[in-house]
């Protein structure tokens, strides 16, 4: 009989979670940060999209034809219902990839993108990926991959196989895939309790193990459990896809960019003095211990000129999705944390204030009293939506077009949240992607819609759906058993969407 899930974990679904990095609008800034030129994306294609959440956000906030495959046909089927409850220009098959490619209706793409998936198959699928994108990337098209990486996996790699060789030969066999997970991670925490060398040479490796016992397990099962599960050096990766036409652009990851909080001075000067794009990238992995990488390749890379490269990026927008007084101007690098300058942070700040939709020139010509120079706006900007403060803004004839699209996937996520918090992610038609509201959220946002206006009204709404499924809250660590408690806190939470979540959401064309 032949395996149709090729070793990879099938009997129990992925997690549905959202990734920002697979939406082409957020891929120009960080392309003409780099004094490259971006496509317009007029089709793109998502291979292995799990459930389908990020490909249905994106395809909703959009008029782009988007088009994917994942080989777990409970996942497809999941994933066309959203697209059918859209009405987006989404065209999703459970095809296997090797299937996939052999596929005559499909067009050639602006935008192909993989999320992990890389590092989780087969070398024969992996090959059947790369003759994909050479077939199917368009020149000039973008190509967004992400993919586990060495060196920082080396310590953990042979941890990640102890644990699948338990799971498959000492393991009670017959209980689930979850069961067989739990097995695996307690027989490790076991092992190290002994303090084995391994752990001596390798102190870090009992931190992520401790992690582990807090994961959701059906991500854990998908990320460590697959037969085929594989690393790679950034340079062997860029080997592998080269018969696919493509080059190296830059980081998909917006931190990467600001090596002030990457890499030290004298890192910095070490990497400089190394002319090749491959081999440099290699040796700052180096120095971050990179783990993951988020890449962007693209097939026929255009440079820009200066002023081509400044018009450009003056013309991008981007939108404040958080409230001021959530926003600490601090960020996470390799180095650590890092204090943000507020001589350059709180000008830029005082500007987008209002949630509204705003240009990088308009920004410009805002602070110019304050000294900022435009590619310090333009890397403070990505900075602050590395750090989930901005996201970059479509044009708003397009934020007309796809709200019709957003407003009814957002209504199906909405009512999901009535008996649960698998969804906690809405799509905005004017990012083009998905913005985090959790489950309360969005039950307030549906009492909003439906005129409840103060926060004793949502409380009470929010309270008498748990009570209709027997759930009440847990606050620090502890269930609130009386139901006064219970309406208090949720009224606290309602306090604090309608004083800072509404007007955002707003903005953001969420509410309806």
């Amino acid at each position: 009989m032949t395996d149709w899930t090729s070793g990879y974990v099938a009997d129990i679904g992925y997690t549905y979670g959202y990734y920002k990095e697979l939406n082409p609008i957020r891929g120009e800034l960080a392309f003409l940060a780099s004094g490259l030129a971006f496509p317009k994306i007029s089709s793109a294609c998502e291979l292995g999209f799990g459930q389908g959440i990020s490909a249905n956000i994106h395809a909703a906030g959009s008029v782009t034809d988007w088009y994917g495959t994942d080989f777990n046909p409970s996942q497809t089927a999941f994933a066309k219902e959203l697209a059918q409850t859209s009405g987006a220009k989404a065209h999703l098959y459970d095809d296997a990839f090797t299937e996939f490619v052999a596929r005559t209706d499909l067009p050639e793409f602006d935008y192909i993108g993989l999320h992990g998936i890389w590092s989780w198959i087969s070398d024969e699928n992996r090959e059947s990926l790369v003759n994909f994108i050479k077939q199917k990337l368009k020149v000039g098209g973008v190509l967004y991959i992400s993919y586990n990486t060495f060196p920082g996996w080396a310590a953990f790699a042979p941890i990640r196989k102890l644990m699948t060789e338990y799971s498959d030969v000492l393991a009670v066999q017959g209980q689930g895939t979850v069961h067989r997970v739990n097995e695996a991670v307690d027989f490790v925490d076991r092992l190290l309790a002994t303090n084995p060398n391994y752990l001596k040479s390798n102190p870090v490796i009992a931190e992520r193990v401790k992690n582990l016992k807090d994961q959701d397990r059906n991500y854990l099962a998908h990320e460590y459990f697959n037969r085929d599960w594989l690393p790679m050096h950034f340079a062997d990766l860029v080997e592998k896809i080269s018969a696919a036409k493509v080059q190296y652009a830059c980081s998909a990851h917006y931190a990467d960019h600001v090596d002030s909080i990457n890499l030290t001075p004298d890192q910095q000067t070490f990497l400089s003095a190394i002319p090749d794009t491959v081999f440099r990238e290699n040796a700052r992995d180096f120095m971050t211990n990179q783990q993951f990488r988020r890449d962007y390749f693209v097939k026929g890379a255009r440079r820009l000129d200066p002023k081509s490269q400044a018009d450009r990026l003056r013309a991008l927008r981007v939108i404040l999705v958080r409230d001021r007084s959530e926003i600490t101007l601090k960020a996470n690098g390799s180095l650590g944390e890092a204090v943000m300058n507020e001589a350059i942070y709180v000008p830029i700040l005082d500007v987008i204030n209002d949630h509204r939709v705003h240009s990088f020139h308009q920004i410009e010509l805002a602070i110019a009293s304050h000294g900022i120079g435009f590619f310090q706006l333009v890397q403070a900007l990505m900075l602050l939506e590395a750090t989930g403060c901005i996201s970059c803004a479509q044009d708003d004839a397009l934020v007309q077009k796809s709200k019709p699209q957003t407003d009814r996937l957002n209504s199906y996520f909405i009512k999901q949240a009535h008996v649960g918090s698998d969804f906690n992610y809405l799509a905005s038609p004017v990012t083009g992607g998905g913005i985090a509201i959790n489950r309360f959220s969005q039950l307030f946002l549906a009492g909003f819609q439906q005129g409840k206006k103060t926060a004793d009204e949502l409380a009470l709404a929010v309270w008498a759906i748990l009570v209709g499924q027997g759930q009440k809250i847990i606050k620090d660590g502890a269930i609130l058993e009386e139901t006064d408690d219970n309406i208090a806190e949720i009224k606290r939470q309602a306090e604090a969407f309608l004083e800072k979540q509404v007007k955002i959401y707003k903005n953001l064309r969420i509410v309806v």
